[in-house]
Order: structure tokens, then C-alpha cells, then sequence
């Protein structure tokens, strides 16, 4: 395995040299010349590293403006940082795709992208608005405020030094996995604070005083939050980094070598697979469905900031990209090459035209959901559409669970059109 602790900056400049590269001639059209699997797998592999070099970067730039951040705290530094973990949301999404079927991306998530999480384990919280998972004895740990250490279910720990190899041990402590320490959702936790508000319009509002390291400091244990908040960003970029490299051409034994060795028809289960558990079990079930029908604001993706649409939108733009093997990088520019879809059409082109139509809806669907939370009079984020009695909202999420599970449908066709008789996507046990 390739170890984290390569240079950021040596894997930087390898991106700049690659990122010409990266991109295929032709297009998502129809192609003159017959696909292969080995062809789309390939193409596979291409996308998976473009984005997630994508992903390295703006995580790079997030890390950057936290630097700054905490050098000089202000309004101005503070909102910087917010919209550098916002724009690094955009590619990360798109990544959760390679997720489903690829093990290696499963089990490393986590660290990454886990959620809900009690955010009372990190730093403090309002205590009427603050709900928790029950009997989660690390919910109200506040790691922030505990010099010595903290004890979760019997298992004492030394935090007296935040870096990033303590924060990483502290995932999933006393057993819970609403013990979150590290990750996307961390770092909006600590960038955002805790969003009060409810179902009510509203995101989190912490103050930039949150981490002056002076007699201006609010809330305590300022100079704690800022080498937290340092460490989980520098934690990402290095997770990030790894995986990476492990779907970069060229290197001895990374997951790209092994996977490109394995038998195509292996791989294409794995990337049909990893779309439909995506739209059916993880993105339509515990990212909507279950919001919506325990109305909580809890189970929103990303609660914090309320920039769930967005995560939403682009999970469903993952999918997309794979099955059409294009994908549109941070900076413009397209990477593009043979794909499912080819295969696809090259056995039953109604079909492909049917699954393509279907993830333009589940995108339109997905897009109404952003252009509602994001407009200018009367938005409605996540949290309001799931507010009980929102029928408005209801209808848009619903929509976009309809979608979802009717391209899921298409793509189980496809899957058997290409010699998989059985898919069996995740549906992560909910019932549509």
C-alpha cells in the first residue's frame, strides 16, 4: 500500500503534469466503433482518479484558507474557509459513487464522509437544541474543552495534544457510530457550529471570536478549537492524497493496477452496482427517505451549513458520470472516453436511451431541489422541505425518490443486458 505520509505538494505537482492527460478524445455520443469492457473499465479508472484529484485540490484550497483562518481570525477569513469547504464539497460528491463495489473506498470513507454525528463530542453545544443518539455516553465529551482526557464507556484518552492521528483513533469511540471526530462533517461542524434553527430557516452561525486566541476569545478553549480544526483539515488532505494515488496510472500495486488485472466483466458489476446502491439504498433511502418520514433535521447530510441540496445533487451527478463516463472537472474542463452507456446501446439502444432519460430527470428532480434551497426569495433548504406539514417540500423530495428508484430499476435491466443476471443493488433495507 502506498503510505499517507507523501508530500502534499510532491502529489500536486504530479496532478498539474497528469491533469492535461486526463481527459479522452470523443464524446458521451453515440460512437462509430464497437466498446469493449476492457475500454469502459479502463475509462473507469480514469474517471475515478480525475475525480479524485479533484476532490485532493479543493481539499488542498480548504486547508489552505483554515490555515489562514486561524493565523487571523475574522469575518472575512471565516466566511473564506466556509466557501472553500463548500466548493470542496462539489467534487468530493461526485466521488461517493466509487464507493458502492469498490471495497477499498467503502471501508475508508468513513473517516471522511461519516454521519449524523453527535457534535457534542467535538466542542460545546446548546443543550436545549442539541439532540443526540441515545445512550451515546461520548455525545457530550466535548473534546475541545477537555485538557487531560476524555472517557467514553470506560475507555479513557489522552486529548491533551490535537493532531491528526488522535482525532482518527477517536471515531466510532465507546462503539457509537455517531462518534465522529474527523471528516467533511467535522470540519462544517467546526466552521458552521451547531445549526439551532430547526426546521425553521437557518444555518449554523458560529462566530469568528470562536477561535481569536486572545481576551476577545468566545466560548472557551480557543487556541484547542483552532489546532482541532488544523489537524482534521490537514487529516483530509492526506486521506484524500492516498486515495488518489490509489487509482493513479503508472503505480506499482495501487487499487488501479489491481483492478485493471481483474476480469472486465467483474469491474462492470462493480460500477453498475456501485450506481444503483448509490441511487436506491444510500441516496434516496437514508439521505431523503429517512429524513423525510421521521421529519428530523438530524438525519440531514450537511446540517451544519445547510448545503444538503448540493450534496444530494451532485451524488446524483456521480452517478451519471459514470454511466455516461463523462465527467465535467473544477476546472472546466471534461474528461470523456468510452463507457457503460456504449455497451449498453451497442445491446439494446432503447434501453440506453431509457436510462439516459432517466438520470436526466433524476437530475431535473435533483435540480429543483437545489434551485429551491438556493433561491433568492423564500429558500428552502433540506431542513425546511422535511418540516412536518411541508407538503411543497415533500412533493420535491418525493419527486427526486421516484426518480431515483426508476433509473435504478433501468440500470438492473442493463446490468443483465451485459451478462449480470443478478445486481441485487444495496438497498440498505428500505422499501420503495
Amino acid at each position: 500500500m502506498i503510505s499517507r505520509t507523501q508530500s502534499s505538494l510532491a502529489l500536486l505537482a504530479a496532478a498539474a503534469t497528469t491533469l492535461a492527460g486526463c481527459a479522452s478524445p470523443g464524446s458521451d455520443m453515440a460512437r462509430s466503433e464497437p466498446v469493449s469492457k476492457a475500454d469502459v473499465v479502463e475509462h473507469y479508472a480514469d474517471l475515478a482518479h480525475a475525480n479524485y484529484e479533484d476532490a485532493l485540490l479543493a481539499a488542498v484550497r480548504l486547508d489552505d484558507a483554515v490555515d489562514q483562518f486561524i493565523e487571523a481570525p475574522s469575518p472575512v477569513t471565516l466566511e473564506a474557509a466556509k466557501s472553500a469547504w463548500l466548493e470542496a464539497r462539489v467534487p468530493y460528491q461526485q466521488t461517493e459513487v466509487f464507493r458502492f463495489g469498490n471495497a477499498i473506498v467503502d471501508d475508508w470513507e468513513g473517516q471522511l464522509n461519516a454521519w449524523p454525528l453527535d457534535e457534542g463530542l467535538i466542542d460545546y453545544v446548546e443543550p436545549g437544541d442539541y439532540q443526540y443518539e441515545l445512550g451515546n455516553e461520548g455525545a457530550t465529551a466535548n473534546i475541545i474543552a477537555s485538557e487531560s482526557t476524555i472517557n467514553v464507556g470506560g475507555e479513557a484518552v489522552n486529548v491533551t495534544v490535537l493532531d491528526a492521528e488522535l482525532l482518527a483513533s477517536l471515531n466510532e469511540i465507546g462503539g457509537s457510530e455517531a462518534n465522529v471526530a474527523t471528516g467533511y462533517h467535522a470540519i462544517e461542524f467546526l466552521l458552521w457550529g451547531q445549526d439551532t434553527y430547526g426546521f425553521e430557516l437557518g444555518a449554523g452561525e458560529r462566530s469568528y471570536t470562536d477561535y481569536v486566541q486572545s481576551a476577545e476569545c468566545t466560548n472557551g478553549n480557543c487556541a484547542r478549537r483552532a489546532a482541532y480544526l488544523d489537524a482534521a483539515t490537514d487529516l483530509l488532505v492526506d486521506d484524500l492524497a492516498w486515495m488518489e494515488q490509489q487509482w493513479a496510472e503508472g503505480l506499482e500495486n495501487n487499487y488501479r493496477s489491481k483492478l485493471l488485472a481483474t476480469d472486465a466483466d467483474v469491474v462492470i458489476q462493480k460500477m453498475l452496482f456501485g450506481m444503483g446502491s448509490l441511487s436506491l439504498g444510500e441516496l434516496a433511502g437514508e439521505r431523503m427517505k429517512v429524513a423525510l418520514e421521521a421529519n428530523s433535521y438530524e438525519d440531514e447530510h450537511d446540517c451544519f451549513s445547510d448545503n444538503t441540496h448540493n450534496s444530494h445533487y451532485y451524488n446524483g451527478k456521480g452517478i451519471q458520470n459514470v454511466y455516461t463516463g463523462t465527467y465535467e472537472r473544477v476546472d472546466g474542463s471534461k474528461v470523456t472516453g468510452p463507457a457503460l452507456s456504449d455497451l449498453v446501446r451497442q445491446q439494446d439502444p432503447e434501453l440506453d436511451n431509457t436510462l439516459r432519460s432517466q438520470l436526466e430527470a433524476s437530475m431535473a428532480a435533483l435540480g429543483t431541489m437545489k434551485q429551491v434551497a438556493e433561491r433568492d426569495r423564500q429558500p428552502m433548504p433540506f431542513d425546511v422541505m422535511i418540516a412536518p406539514g411541508n407538503e411543497k417540500g415533500e412533493a420535491i423530495i418525493n419527486s427526486a425518490i421516484t426518480a431515483l428508484v426508476e433509473q435504478t430499476e433501468s440500470i438492473e435491466m442493463a446490468a443483465i443486458e451485459l451478462g449480470i443476471e443478478s445486481l441485487e443493488p444495496d438497498d440498505a433495507g428500505h422499501r420503495f
